[in-house]
C-alpha cells in the first residue's frame, strides 16, 4: 500500500520537532543544574545544544515516530542528564528545579507555537500551521510524559522532595536502570499511559488553540 506524501512529510516534521524539543529539554536540565552549582553535566559534555549529545536512538527518535504512526501522542525520552543532587543549592528543592526545567521548557515551546497559530497566522495557513501544531503536540507529549512521577522521569524529582527514605530507596534502585526502566515502564503500562497522555495533550492543546480545534 502506498503511503501518501503528506504522511512522509508529517513524519519528517515530527522527527525534527522531537530533535529540537528534546535537545532543549535536556540542555535546560544541564544549564539549570550548572546554575545551581553542580557541574556534573558540564564535565560530561551535556551542557550543550548539540542533539547528538542527548538523544537515544530508540526512546528519543524511534518511539515517538512509532507512536505517531499508530495515532498515539509521540512521547519519549532522551538520555537523562546526570547531576549530583547533593551538590545543587537548596537541597531537594534545587533538585526538583533541575527536574522541572526540562518539561517546563517543552510546555513553554508548545505554548509559544500554539499561540503563534491562534493569534498570528490562524488555522488555515497550510504547511506552516501543520508544522507548528505538530511541534506543539510533540512538546506537550514530552511535557506530560516526563511529568509522570516514575524514575528516572522528571516528575520523580518532585516526588523525591517529599517521599520518605524507604520510598526514595526504591526510587533510587529503579532510577539506576535509566532508559531500561523507562522502557519496561512504558511496556507494562502502555495502554493506560497512551490514553492518559493523549487525553491530557488534547485538553491542553484545546486550551492553547481554542475550543474549535479537535484532535
Amino acid at each position: 500500500m502506498d503511503i501518501p506524501i503528506e504522511q512522509y512529510l508529517a513524519v519528517v516534521i515530527v522527527l525534527v520537532s522531537v530533535l529540537i524539543s528534546m535537545t532543549m529539554h535536556e540542555a535546560m536540565h544541564a544549564f539549570t543544574s550548572n546554575w545551581l552549582g553542580d557541574d556534573t553535566a558540564a564535565r560530561l559534555g551535556r551542557l550543550t545544544l548539540n542533539p547528538l549529545k542527548h538523544i537515544d536512538p530508540f526512546s528519543t527518535v524511534a518511539l515517538p515516530i512509532i507512536l505517531y504512526m499508530i495515532n498515539l501522542p509521540p512521547f519519549g525520552a532522551a538520555k537523562p542528564v546526570p547531576f549530583n543532587s547533593t551538590r545543587v543549592r537548596y537541597g531537594d528543592f534545587g533538585a526538583a528545579l533541575v527536574g522541572l526545567a526540562g518539561p517546563l521548557t517543552n510546555l513553554v515551546l508548545a505554548i509559544v507555537a500554539g499561540l503563534w497559530v491562534r493569534l498570528v497566522i490562524g488555522l488555515d495557513s497550510g504547511i506552516v500551521t501543520e508544522t507548528l501544531v505538530l511541534f506543539m503536540v510533540v512538546n506537550l507529549s514530552f511535557f506530560v510524559f516526563n511529568m509522570i512521577p516514575f524514575p528516572p522521569l522528571d516528575g520523580s524529582r518532585v516526588l523525591y522532595a517529599f517521599a520518605p527514605d524507604a520510598v526514595r530507596d526504591i526510587m533510587n534502585r529503579i532510577e539506576a536502570g535509566g532508559l531500561y526502566s523507562i522502557g519496561i515502564f512504558v511496556f507494562l503500562a502502555y495502554g493506560f499511559i497512551g490514553s492518559a497522555v493523549g487525553k491530557l495533550v488534547a485538553d491542553i492543546s484545546e486550551l492553547i488553540l481554542g475550543p474549535s480545534v479537535f484532535f
